[in-house]
């Protein structure tokens, strides 16, 4: 039974014109050199340089003079340095310093692509058959940096999408908060750390001490030897630290007793390695928070903590439906640091506000996890990829630890043999867990698939669909990577499957699939099991 795919025309493509302002890191003696030449600057040439530089900037930039003095104050340790008092410094004199140690960087010039899609949490002025709807993408630009930024638009009854305008002050958080820490949890982690033998690469190591953020810095004092670290399988006891914390405790909790331990004469080399690692998790917790007067397309998630310095890949995001009816939006994303690959989850409940912490246990590895809307049987439940190859479903009473899987499918079609995995978090229908799937095939051909599984026992496939649902056409094969059509995420709204996908991870689209004949059609298929 043929499913009919109606492709829609909207096209989001990479536009490098989108730009954030980044600090721009120097050595110490080059900075030193560029703030004396700055200082030796008189009053009206310094004047005449900003005037010229708000004019050049101000309608890039969303405060951008705000910017130049934020980056400014990260300069404090040169300052220090070349004994230079920076409250004697007019504030034109510190914007245009902050000036020389800003960079634009474009955040979208290479690629758009691996898309998700949300219902927007505010559903008012919109008609009774609209939807307002969030779309969420991988942008990534120079350095193949990727990051996650928005659209949004209304799906109207026919589920054509009327694409809101596009800001272009694009803003990262205002703010950066770091967690407060499960001390269970994060030995847990450190833990698996151990078990997995994993190794912190040197150039990693190294700029954590560098990894400034505007409310906290990393004391470089803890990383004290640049060198290629690796936590040895005999788990080394971070029992030194941890036993002098709470059950709950701070980053600067946890900080300050770094900073005491790196100091103590007796230190093992060990031990170092073991305050190492404890500062590169510790990283990968944080809170952004955006302006209030951000437009939604403004917002850019980028890359914070070390863990994720080389990018924030492919983020499924899922409207989330708590027992007690609480609504929240979670996202399962990867973050990569040049080496290491790290699940990691987004939580937020207005698109303003966002937690980041890791994902936990010895599930947590691997690229794809998926999460379900709600609750099955009282628990999280994930879909996963844990070898690189199958499709597994884990569940769990945290919602970010997972210790066990259970495998659900296997490739079967000569589409799908060399990998499956999901397209994003299964959709409830009243016929069951509707799953979308990707998979590669000959030629690394990636097409997406679909199945359907039990509501209360999601482990029991109902039905598979035998061929692709969609493969790459001629326009969509070529791109930066060829013949790739990818998805993070659907919904369903009138009666059809809303499906965005990617076109070989240059630019994205999306298509609508009649939700009734995609149902009739696995139920029709029956399940691998039986074939």
């Amino acid at each position: 039974m043929l499913v009919t795919v109606n492709r829609k025309k909207n096209i989001f493509s990479p536009d490098p014109s989108r730009v954030i302002a980044r600090f721009l890191h120097l050595s110490d003696d080059r900075s030193a050199d560029i703030i004396r030449k700055v200082l030796a600057m008189p009053e009206k040439e310094v004047n005449i340089a900003m005037s010229q530089l708000l004019r050049g900037y101000s309608r890039r930039h969303r405060n951008i003079s705000q910017i130049f003095e934020k980056h400014f104050a990260r300069l404090a340790p040169v300052f220090d340095k070349i004994e230079v008092n920076e409250e004697d410094l007019s504030m034109p004199q510190k914007a245009l310093i902050g000036s020389y140690f800003t960079m634009e960087y474009s955040i979208e010039s290479a690629a758009f692509f691996n898309p998700s899609i949300v219902e927007h949490p505010d559903q008012s002025e919109i008609r009774s058959d609209e939807k307002r709807v969030i779309f969420s993408f991988r942008a990534t630009g120079e350095g193949h940096i990727s990051s996650v930024v928005f659209r949004t638009g209304i799906l109207n009854k026919n589920n054509n999408l009327n694409v809101e305008p596009v800001g272009k002050m694009l803003a990262e958080a205002d703010k950066i908060i770091r967690n407060v820490y499960e001390k269970k949890s994060f030995q847990e982690k450190l833990k698996g750390m151990q078990q997995q033998g994993k190794v912190i690469p040197a150039e990693t190591v190294e700029k954590l001490a560098g990894m400034k953020e505007p409310e906290n810095v990393i004391p470089s004092a803890v990383i004290d030897k640049p060198a290629e670290l690796k936590v040895r399988k005999n788990k080394i006891s971070s029992a030194f630290i941890l036993d002098k914390l709470g059950d709950h405790f701070t980053y600067g909790e946890l900080m300050r007793n770094l900073e005491t331990a790196i100091k103590d004469p007796g230190i093992t080399e060990d031990q170092i390695k073991v305050i190492n690692h404890m500062v590169w998790l510790a990283s990968s917790h944080y809170e952004i928070n955006f302006s209030i007067d951000s437009a939604i397309s403004e917002r850019v998630i980028f890359p914070v903590s070390a863990t994720e310095q080389r990018g924030i890949e492919d983020a499924r995001f899922v409207k989330f439906t708590d027992d007690n009816g609480d609504i929240i939006y979670y996202a399962t994303y990867t973050a990569y640091d040049g080496i290491t690959v790290m699940p990691k989850l987004i939580s937020t409940k207005d698109f303003y506000n966002f937690r980041i912490l890791p994902i936990n246990g010895e599930m947590a590895r691997n690229k794809g996890m998926a999460l379900f809307p709600r609750k099955i049987n009282g628990k999280y439940a994930m879909l996963c990829r844990i070898d690189g190859v199958n499709n597994y479903i884990a569940y769990s009473e945290s919602i970010n630890i997972w210790r066990k899987a259970k495998l659900i499918q296997q490739p079967q079609y000569p589409w799908e043999l060399v990998q499956i995995g999901n397209a994003g978090s299964p959709i409830e229908t009243e016929d069951g867990w509707l799953v979308i799937t990707h998979a590669i095939g000959p030629m690394r051909e990636y097409t997406l698939g679909a199945s359907l599984y039990e509501l209360e026992n999601p482990e029991k496939e109902i039905g598979r669909l035998k061929s692709p649902l969609m493969v790459p056409n001629e326009i969509e094969r070529e791109g930066y990577v060829p013949n790739v059509i990818y998805s993070c995420g659907s919904i369903v709204h009138n009666g059809e499957l809303i499906l965005p996908y990617a076109m070989s991870d240059y630019s994205s689209t999306y298509a609508t699939v009649n939700l009734r004949e995609l149902l009739d059609a696995l139920k029709n298929s029956g399940s691998s099991e039986d074939n």
